[in-house]
């Protein structure tokens, strides 16, 4: 399987990896990428990733295989202003102040892919765990399209559940349903000493 290490990085050091975050969204989504995808396609999604690491909270972990990178996760907490924006499409408020934000309540889990090689590995577990374990908040939230019964399956295995539907405030976007999970999660499981951290800006 071959020694696998994580490298996290904030807003700075994750515009200085951008070459190998297109590469990771390239392996995991060629299949289903659709030329002219205005929402889907590389073009659109390194478009969303340059506008997300402008927020100086951005946060983001690569996984590396034996020195190859093999899957990302990333994502930043919701303040007053972004939550506004995060929330804007919610279709109904489950519970009186579910969308109101103060930069520490909630944690927007907004990407995490693996490449096609090394799905079914444990990759995307090890991400989340990796990202969210370090996280301060009193919870994460996600979107997820309600079709996608291979992660919706995962994310309900790791201890998401549903809490309404949105449509993204982004152009092209699908509606997707709004998954939440209380922080902190249970810390990962312990690593093997070749599994080391790395760190950038």
């Amino acid at each position: 399987m071959g020694d696998q290490t994580f490298r996290r990085h904030g807003a700075e050091g994750a515009r200085a990896v951008s070459g190998t975050v297109a590469r990771i969204h390239r392996d995991a989504y060629a299949e289903r990428m659709v030329p002219g995808d205005l929402f889907s396609g590389q073009d659109a999604f390194m478009q969303r990733f340059d506008a997300y690491t402008v927020r100086p909270e951005f946060d983001m972990v690569i996984a590396y295989r034996d020195g190859e990178p093999v899957g990302q996760a990333w994502g930043w907490p919701l303040g007053r202003h972004s939550g506004d924006a995060w929330w804007l499409g919610l279709l109904e408020e489950p519970e009186p102040g579910f969308t109101r934000e103060d930069g520490a309540r909630t944690f927007a889990l907004s990407e995490i892919m693996v490449g096609r090689e090394w799905a079914g590995q444990g990759v995307g577990r090890a991400l989340h765990d990796e990202l969210l374990s370090a996280r301060p908040e009193a919870r994460a939230v996600l979107l997820v399209r309600p079709h996608n019964t291979t992660a919706y399956r995962a994310y309900t295995g790791w201890g998401w559940r549903k809490a309404g539907a949105l449509r993204p405030n982004v152009p092209h976007a699908p509606d997707m349903d709004v998954l939440i999970t209380p922080l902190p999660i249970s810390p990962p499981p312990k690593l093997p000493p070749a599994v080391i951290m790395q760190k950038s800006a």
